[in-house]
């Protein structure tokens, strides 16, 4: 699906006039979006089916959405190309696990995965310190230099004198050497060379520090996982075998594929997962 996807994006792009960014959202802009009923029939074909034709036409429908996504993350000053890249690799990724029993729309189920690709390239690119980022600090940055006589820190009478020659505070003078002399820092570091290298992404709290919370999250989880297991015994051995195929399993299998196990259609291996979905959740009620 990927290889099909980059085929179509690279088309778009050559479309246009120059071959530019521009003509790339221009084309995924004439893309028609879906309606309800042809996003359901395009994910059960490839849910129940693995159509990568479907696939395709669910990606090409939501492309106008990662660029939407895309142009939020513009102020790290990074490519906005380069994030469109990496939220439709998020998109991809969304479309192959996303299921129409669900009851909720693709883009819905897609945001998150989306964003986490885009994230997760924000945080290996983006620098966290920015040198000089009002116009009074960029002055300071390019006049502090010349105005040092050695490259040692400066003096308390040499502060002053930057200070008054260029019209701002001796404190500005002060924090703008300290980054002058600061090495610049990745936000979240990837080599696990050396266990003692941390990065500031380290000291961020986590939303999930509450340990009330957590204990909270854990006693519902291991409480949902035994209602599911008493309900999974209430069902006869083939509703069982199949909500564990196409629900629990690491290796999710497709109704056709049931189907052929069991000698009947693919409806009726439909049917027998509905009903057996209904019931598990009376049961947990």
């Amino acid at each position: 699906m990927e290889a099909a996807v980059s085929r179509v994006n690279y088309d778009l792009i050559q479309a246009g006039p120059v071959g530019s960014l521009d003509a790339y959202i221009q084309g995924v802009g004439v893309i028609p979006v879906l309606t309800k009923e042809a996003e359901l029939k395009l994910a059960e074909r490839y849910n129940n089916e693995e159509d990568l034709e479907a696939a395709r036409e669910l990606v090409m429908a939501h492309l106008r959405f990662v660029i939407h996504i895309a142009k939020g993350y513009t102020g790290y000053g990074l490519p906005l190309e380069d994030l469109i890249q990496e939220g439709n690799v998020g998109l991809m990724k969304a479309v192959k696990r996303f299921d129409p029993d669900f009851g909720v729309r693709l883009v819905s189920f897609a945001v998150h995965w989306i964003r986490a690709e885009i994230h997760e390239y924000v945080l290996r690119n983006w620098r966290v310190v920015k040198i000089a980022t009002t116009k009074a600090q960029r002055k300071l940055f390019f006049n502090l230099r010349k105005h040092k006589k050695s490259l040692s820190w400066l003096s308390a009478s040499e502060t002053k004198a930057v200070a008054d020659d260029l019209g701002v505070s001796e404190k500005e003078v002060n924090e703008m050497e300290k980054r002058l002399s600061s090495q610049d820092m990745m936000f979240d570091l990837t080599s696990d060379d050396d266990d003692k290298a941390f990065s500031p992404s380290a000291y961020l709290p986590s939303p999930d520090s509450d340990p009330a919370e957590a204990v909270e999250k854990d006693q519902w989880r291991n409480s949902t996982i035994q209602k599911m297991q008493e309900s999974l015994s209430h069902l006869d051995e083939r509703s069982k075998d199949i909500i564990s195929s196409r629900w629990l399993a690491e290796k999710k299998e497709t109704l056709h594929e049931l189907a052929d196990r069991y000698n009947v259609s693919a409806e009726r291996i439909r049917q027998i997962e509905a009903n057996a979905i209904k019931k598990l959740r009376l049961s947990m009620i």
